[in-house]
């Protein structure tokens, strides 16, 4: 209980109008319900006694003596007199209009207590969903090396969906049903409190044996939730490398790997399921119990007192209120059950909501409006899990409007040298600096302002041309996004296409080819305009023709900026005014091209490789 009132502070304080009006609603709703029960006592204890022998009623004055006495005898004084002057039959009539008349009230109020819960219920998972995307677009890269994809959509939706599911839904039976046991414990009381004292005795034996079905199901939830992780990660999975599966025609491997997964989450889910499915036959069981031994205490007390207070009118009144808070009792125990549902659930989505982002923005940002003079990286050490580094010790000046070309073996730490420049990741040993001042003083935003990236895959949305090219830049207009196609080699295809640059281009830019991809995302960095440009392997995964275009549009890209480029194709940097050799972490050569291979060495056989090649 501790655990949901944690979350109900953290997510349903801005919806506290909805909760208020669901209060009142409900009292009313159960003060309507428990008056129209009233109405069974003077039906069955004057409207079938009125002849001989029927005890007569005279009207007493309000105050004149204890109220629940008063009350009760100036309503059956009333009913009295409805007798005398319609005759029972028409009395009968009143007393079932008034009654369905209290009844539509009860249900009107009842209505509108669940309706006023739909806003706060939909409100609240649409926050969390909101603040959970919004979350996983602030955490760093390394945290998504360590988590599944799939998992994280799981997160985001099974997860999210088995919030609203279990806890939204189980507030308005939180809401209305301690209400409605309140009420018809204190109408209990005041009818009988010799049967009500019996029920209090026996009620939370009860209670602990709903507890004991109960108490397995937030672990099992946890299995559950974590199985279904699993097997959307391997559709995600499928789904993004479905040429590689079809190409090694692993297709048949593929479904048994699914089918393993989709068995676990089977087996997972039924535990869970058969432990919800036995919460209403348990507590139907132990209401009807409670019934029988009521009926059983009751009878005692009418049939072996002749002086009791409690006469069979009252006492099926009794039975009727006791059978009400049945229900709600049932309720309550349903709710029971669903929340450990539903915080096995929010434990997973906290795991996200509560990661720590180690890249901090600064206390005092320095303002950062341009580059100056030069990028300095200074003893710079990295590594990812703190135990073995991927960078060693790199000293490096980019000085302003220079292209500087980092070359190595795959896994050198070119991509990662690059990537500590926009704070993708923080460095634990050294300093990167812009004019002199650390890139920790300045403000992230404005960090990744300054720079535009073209990486080997270019990573394009399902939208149109003018909106992945406008991608990141505010108000960009027509003739700004098509300047920028035509100087990325990119208009004339575009306007090939059935709509030019209003064409969607598909998930992940899947209706272009590669070299089509590369020049859309060109475009996007020309319009961006940075005065500091990334180059990651932007021409690798390209054929001849493809790069011959984009290497001229990269060449328009690259005038006047400050660029650092990653390759593996050597001719593609031999212009560089300073390539740097990278072999395990550290900078073992450094020169232009030609002063490089003289030297014959590193550098020197990655060419001759790549001749022979």
């Amino acid at each position: 209980m501790k655990e949901f009132l944690q979350l109900m502070r953290r997510f349903v304080s801005p919806y506290k109008k909805y909760i208020g009006w669901a209060i009142v609603l409900n009292v009313l709703s159960a003060v309507f319900n428990v008056f129209s029960f009233t109405l069974l006592i003077p039906i069955l204890n004057i409207l079938f006694k009125t002849g001989e022998g029927a005890k007569v009623y005279h009207f007493m004055e309000w105050g004149s003596d204890d109220l629940k006495d008063v009350v009760i005898n100036n309503f059956y004084y009333y009913v009295t007199r409805l007798i005398e002057i319609h005759g029972p039959i028409m009395t009968l009539l009143f007393m079932g209009l008034f009654l369905a008349f209290m009844t539509m009230l009860k249900t009107s109020c009842y209505f509108g207590s669940s309706a006023i819960m739909i806003p706060l219920r939909t409100g609240v998972v649409r926050d969390i969903r909101i603040m959970v995307y919004s979350k996983v677009m602030h955490l760093p890269l390394g945290f998504f090396s360590q988590e599944r994809k799939g998992d994280i959509i799981a997160r985001m939706s099974g997860d999210v969906g088995e919030i609203e599911n279990s806890i939204t839904s189980s507030l308005d039976m939180l809401l209305k049903n301690p209400i409605l046991i309140l009420l018809y414990f204190a109408t209990l009381i005041i009818t009988s409190w010799q049967l009500t004292l019996f029920t209090i005795v026996v009620l939370p034996v009860m209670g602990w044996l709903m507890g004991k079905v109960g108490k397995k199901l937030k672990r099992q939830s946890l299995e559950a939730q974590g199985k279904w992780s699993d097997t959307m990660s391997q559709l995600e999975e499928t789904l993004g490398g479905l040429r590689i599966i079809k190409a090694f025609i692993a297709e048949d491997k593929m479904v048994d790997r699914f089918t393993k997964c989709s068995n676990e989450l089977r087996d997972a889910t039924n535990k869970v399921a058969i432990r919800q499915a036995l919460a209403h036959p348990m507590s139907e069981f132990l209401g009807t119990l409670l019934i029988v031994l009521v009926l059983w205490f009751g009878g005692m007390l009418i049939l072996g007192d002749e002086h009791s207070s409690l006469e069979a009118p009252t006492f099926i009144f009794y039975m009727v209120i006791l059978y009400s808070i049945i229900n709600p009792l049932k309720e309550f125990a349903k709710a029971g059950y669903n929340i450990p549902k539903g915080l096995a659930s929010m434990e997973r989505v906290d795991k996200i909501l509560k990661a720590e982002n180690p890249i901090k923005e600064p206390a005092n940002p320095l303002p950062l409006h341009g580059m100056n003079h030069n990028i300095e990286f200074k003893d710079v050490s990295f590594s990812y899990d703190g135990k073995r580094d991927v960078l060693k010790h790199i000293n490096l000046v980019v000085p302003k409007g220079q292209t500087i070309a980092l070359v190595g073996q795959s896994g050198s730490g070119k991509s990662t040298l690059v990537d500590l420049l926009p704070r993708y990741h923080d460095i634990h040993f050294g300093e990167i600096m812009i004019d002199g001042v650390s890139t920790k003083n300045f403000r992230i935003h404005d960090l990744r302002g300054l720079i535009g990236n073209v990486n080997q895959e270019a990573i394009l949305f399902n939208d149109t041309f003018f909106n992945n090219i406008a991608f990141g830049v505010e108000n960009a207009t027509l003739e700004q996004v098509m300047e920028a196609a035509k100087i990325a080699n990119a208009h004339d295809f575009i306007m090939e296409t059935e709509h030019g640059y209003n064409t969607n281009i598909g998930d992940r830019g899947g209706k272009l080819s590669g070299g089509q991809r590369q020049r859309i995302s060109i475009a996007r960095a020309i319009l961006k305009n940075p005065p500091i440009l990334i180059l990651d392997e932007a021409t690798s995964a390209l054929d001849t023709e493809s790069e011959r275009l984009v290497q001229e549009a990269l060449e328009r890209l690259m005038k006047t900026r400050t660029t650092i480029a990653i390759a593996h194709r050597l001719s593609t940097i031999k212009n560089a005014d300073e390539i740097c050799v990278l072999y395990e972490g550290e900078i073992v050569e450094r020169g232009k091209h030609e002063a490089l291979l003289d030297k014959d060495g590193y550098y020197k056989r990655l060419n001759d490789m790549q001749s022979l090649s």
